[in-house]
């Protein structure tokens, strides 16, 4: 009975870093697709 809360919060802990990690791949494909690189969180042009 008290190991729900602590799953709840592992589960969510899960979830926040899939999609943080999700966001990150398709802002780098955004980025390589006008011809940049993905520095941090800027998109920095290569020209």
């Amino acid at each position: 009975m008290l190991f729900a809360p602590f799953r709840t919060l592992i589960l969510l802990a899960i979830a926040f870093v899939a999609g943080m990690v999700y966001e990150r791949t398709r802002e780098a494909d955004r980025c390589a697709e006008r011809a940049g690189v993905l520095s941090d969180l800027l998109c920095e042009r290569t020209e």
